[in-house]
C-alpha cells in the first residue's frame, strides 16, 4: 500500500467512527427523552446561574447520599436574595436541581425562600424526576436552606464573614 491509498484508506475508518458516534449520542438522547422533562434537559445542558460568588452573604456546601457535593452563593440586597449561584461536581440531574432552585429563590425575601424554595418546588419546577434521582432535588433545596442559615448567621456576626473560606 502506497500513502496516498493509507491515508484514504484511514480518513474512511475516521468517517466511519464519527457517524457511528452521532448515531450513538443520537440513541443515547432518545433514552434521556423518555426519562427526562425537556426543562431538565435544558437545564442539565446549559445550567443556569452555574458559576461562585466573590463574598457571598450566605454560602453552603453539602455531600449528598450519591457523593454528589453542591455548593450554593447568595447575595442579598434589599431584603432580598439579589443573586444566587451554585457549583458542583455531580451528575446532569444535579446540575437541573442546582438550576431550578437558585431560579425559584432568586428575588424572594429570606422567609419566602426557606418557605417556598423545598423539594417539591424543585420537582414541579422541572416537570418532575424519576424516583431513584429525587435525592438531587433533596440536595438542592438542603443546600439552599444552609446557605439561608448561614446569611443569617452572617447577618449576626458580620466581622466572621472575612474569615471564612468561601
Amino acid at each position: 500500500m502506497n500513502k496516498r491509498s493509507i491515508k484514504k484508506a484511514n480518513n474512511a475508518k475516521k468517517k466511519d467512527l464519527e457517524k457511528f458516534a452521532q448515531k450513538l449520542q443520537e440513541q443515547i438522547m432518545e433514552q434521556i427523552k423518555q426519562r427526562y422533562t425537556q426543562t431538565v434537559i435544558d437545564f442539565w445542558q446549559n445550567p443556569k446561574n452555574f458559576r461562585k460568588i466573590d463574598s457571598p452573604d450566605g454560602y453552603a456546601s453539602v455531600k449528598g447520599s450519591c457523593g454528589d457535593t453542591m455548593e450554593m452563593f447568595l447575595k442579598m440586597k434589599d431584603k432580598k436574595i439579589f443573586e444566587c449561584t451554585f457549583n458542583t461536581d455531580g451528575c446532569g440531574t444535579t446540575l437541573a436541581c442546582g438550576s431550578a432552585a437558585t431560579e425559584l429563590a432568586k428575588n424572594k425575601s429570606f422567609t419566602q425562600a426557606l418557605a417556598s424554595v423545598g423539594t417539591d418546588s424543585i420537582l414541579k419546577k422541572l416537570g418532575g424526576l424519576p424516583e431513584e434521582d429525587v435525592h438531587c432535588a433533596q440536595l438542592a433545596a438542603e443546600t439552599l436552606r444552609r446557605a439561608l442559615a448561614d446569611q443569617l448567621y452572617q447577618k449576626q456576626n458580620p466581622w466572621k464573614k472575612q474569615y471564612r473560606k468561601a
